[in-house]
C-alpha cells in the first residue's frame, strides 16, 4: 500500500507553537501543540526565550513526524510559519540565543522612534508602506551591540547571527546553516522596500544596525535546503517560509484583491488583499501598515493590514490575571445568554491602541458598568469589544488601500466563537465566513505555499478549492441599530485617547515647573 503524501507545516506563533501534517485534500492531521511563555518584565518589555522556541518547536514536530509515520503518511517536504517581527540574537557557534527575544508587542523603543519619526516617516511610508512606528528590532540589535559584551564578543569574533523567528529556526533547521528571511517578515521588521525586494539600507544605517547582519532576503515560496535529520528525524527539502499571518490568508483562501480575512489570535489580525500593485494610500494611517501577503515566482502580492494587539491575550488577561471567568469558553458561552452589553464597553488596549491613531499610551478600560450589570453582559462587551475594533481596523484598510472588503473570512482560535462572529458581522455589516479547520489556516496555508508548484498541487487556486466552509454569519442588525453601536465605540475610545492627552499634557507641565 502506497504511502499518503503529507507535508510537515509548522505555525510557529507567540503563545503557542504547532506542527501538523497536511495532504492534499487539504486536511490537517498529527497535530501537535505545546506553549510558549511571554515575559512583560516592566511597562513596554515584551520578550520571549528564543531556546524555548526552538526546543519546543523541535518537540511538536519530532511528535507530529512519529505520528504520522505511524500513520502511514510519507512527509514530503517542510513549511514554516512564523511569528512576525520577533527578533533574535545568537551565537553560530554554541546555535543558542545570547539575550531574550524581543517580541513584536514590544514598544521599549518608542520614545527615541518618535524623535526619529519627523524626519523618517514620509520617507518610510513611501518605500517600507510604514512609519517608524513604535518598534525597531535593528535598533534593538544595535543597543545589544553596544551594550550587552556578550553579543558585542560575539559580533567581534565573527559567531554572530541576527535575524526574525523564522532565520532562527532555518538556521537549525537546513543544512544550508545559512541566515534568510523572507518578504511576508521581512515587510513586518520595517526596512523592507516593497517595491524593490530589497533591505532599506539608509534607514538601517540611520539604526546602527551594520548591515553585514542583515539576513538574505530569499521568496516565501522557496528552496531553504534539507532538513537536518539530527534535528527532526527526516531528510526532506524546506519550500516556504513565511509570517503566520499570511500563511494564514492563503490557509483561508484570500489570494485575490477585495478579500479580505481576519485572523484572531493572539492579537486580531485584518489584512486586505489588494495585488501586485501597492496600495493607493500607503501609509495613509499609522495603524495600516503596506505588507507583502507573498512572494513567489518573482511577484510580490500586497496587503494593506492593520491589527489589535491584544485580544486573544486580553480573553487570557480576564481569565488568568482577573479571575473573572473561568476561560474564554465560558465568556463566549455566557455571551450568548444575552442580546447585548446593555451599554457596557470593553477597550482591549492593554498595549496601547493602533486605530484609529497609533497611542501607545492608551489603556484598556471597562466602563459603562452599573449595580445592574451581569457577569453575561461584562462577557458580551468583552467580545464586542473586540468586534468593535475589527471593524475600525477594515474600516482603515479600505481608506488606505481605495479597494472595499468583497469578502471577509476569519480564522484564528477565536473563530470557534460563535456569538464573537455574528457581533462581527453585526457591526460591519457584511457576512463573515469561517471555514472548516479554520484554527488551523496558517498551517494549510504554508503547506499549499510549500506545495502548490506541483508537489501536491499544481497551482494555489487550485490549493485553495480544498478550502471548506464551516458557517456563514449574516448581519442582524440593520443600519441604524449599526451606526448607534459604532458611534458608542468612538465615543469611548475618543474618551480613552482625550485621557490620554491629558495626561501628557499634565506631566509636561510638571516638568517645565
Amino acid at each position: 500500500m502506497m504511502n499518503k503524501k503529507v507535508i510537515l507545516a509548522i505555525d510557529e506563533g507567540t503563545s503557542g507553537t504547532r506542527a501538523a501534517t497536511v495532504a492534499a485534500d487539504g486536511h490537517v492531521s498529527c497535530l501537535q501543540y505545546q506553549t510558549l511563555h511571554v515575559e512583560s518584565p516592566r511597562p513596554g518589555v515584551v520578550e520571549q526565550d528564543a531556546n524555548e522556541i526552538l526546543d519546543r518547536t523541535i518537540d511538536v514536530c519530532r511528535s507530529a513526524i512519529a505520528q504520522a509515520q505511524a500513520d502511514g503518511q510519507e512527509i514530503v517536504a517542510l513549511a514554516l510559519a512564523t511569528q512576525r517581527a520577533t527578533a533574535v540574537l545568537w551565537d553560530t557557534q554554541t546555535g543558542r540565543a545570547l539575550v531574550p527575544a524581543m517580541v513584536w508587542q514590544d514598544t521599549r523603543f518608542v520614545d527615541e522612534l518618535s524623535q526619529m519619526a519627523p524626519e523618517w516617516d514620509a520617507r518610510l511610508r513611501d518605500r517600507v508602506g510604514r512609519p517608524v512606528g513604535v518598534r525597531s528590532l535593528y535598533l534593538w540589535a544595535a543597543r545589544h551591540l553596544r551594550d550587552t559584551p556578550d553579543v558585542a564578543r560575539a559580533w567581534a569574533e565573527k559567531r554572530l547571527a541576527f535575524g526574525t523567528v523564522d532565520t532562527w529556526l532555518l538556521w537549525h533547521f537546513s543544512q544550508r546553516r545559512e541566515c534568510v528571511t523572507t518578504p511576508t517578515n521581512a515587510t513586518s521588521a520595517g526596512a523592507y522596500v516593497l517595491a524593490d525586494h530589497r533591505y532599506y539600507l539608509e534607514w538601517v544605517q540611520e539604526l546602527g544596525f551594520p548591515h553585514e547582519l542583515l539576513p538574505v532576503l530569499r521568496q516565501d515560496a522557496d528552496d531553504f535546503g534539507r532538513t537536518r535529520s539530527d534535528v527532526l528525524g527526516i531528510d526532506v527539502p524546506i519550500l516556504a517560509s513565511a509570517g503566520d499571518q499570511h500563511a494564514g490568508a492563503i490557509g483561508l483562501g484570500c489570494l485575490d484583491r477585495g478579500q479580505a480575512m481576519c485572523v484572531h489570535g493572539t492579537g486580531s489580525f485584518v489584512d486586505l488583499i489588494v495585488g501586485t500593485e501597492p496600495p493607493a494610500h500607503p501609509g495613509m494611517a499609522d495603524g495600516s501598515l503596506t505588507m507583502t501577503a507573498r512572494r513567489q515566482n518573482g511577484a510580490s502580492h500586497f496587503a494593506v493590514e492593520t491589527f489589535v494587539a491584544t485580544t486573544g491575550s486580553a480573553l487570557d488577561w480576564v481569565c488568568e490575571k482577573l479571575k473573572w471567568f473561568k476561560d474564554a469558553h465560558e465568556i463566549s458561552a455566557l455571551a450568548q445568554t444575552v442580546t447585548s452589553s446593555q451599554g457596557v464597553t470593553f477597550v482591549p488596549a492593554l498595549t496601547g491602541l493602533r486605530v484609529p491613531r497609533m497611542e501607545t499610551g492608551a489603556r484598556a478600560s471597562l466602563t459603562g458598568v452599573s449595580m445592574a450589570t451581569t457577569q453575561a453582559e461584562v462577557a458580551y462587551a468583552i467580545l464586542e469589544g473586540i468586534a468593535h475594533s475589527v471593524a475600525s481596523c477594515i474600516e482603515a484598510d479600505e481608506e488606505a488601500s481605495g479597494v472595499r472588503v468583497s469578502e471577509l473570512v476569519v480564522g484564528g482560535g477565536l473563530s470557534r466563537s460563535d456569538p464573537l462572529l455574528q457581533i462581527q458581522a453585526d457591526l460591519i455589516g457584511i457576512p463573515i465566513r469561517r471555514m472548516q479547520e479554520a484554527d488551523r489556516a496558517s498551517l494549510r496555508g504554508i503547506a499549499y505555499l510549500a506545495g502548490s508548484s506541483g508537489l501536491l498541487w499544481p497551482s494555489l487556486q487550485d490549493a485553495r478549492k480544498t478550502i471548506v466552509a464551516d458557517a456563514v454569519f449574516h448581519p442582524l442588525a440593520n443600519a441604524s441599530e449599526r451606526a448607534h453601536r459604532r458611534a458608542l465605540w468612538h465615543a469611548r475610545v475618543g474618551s480613552e485617547l482625550g485621557h490620554v492627552k491629558q495626561f501628557k499634557q499634565d506631566n509636561e507641565e510638571a516638568l517645565q515647573k
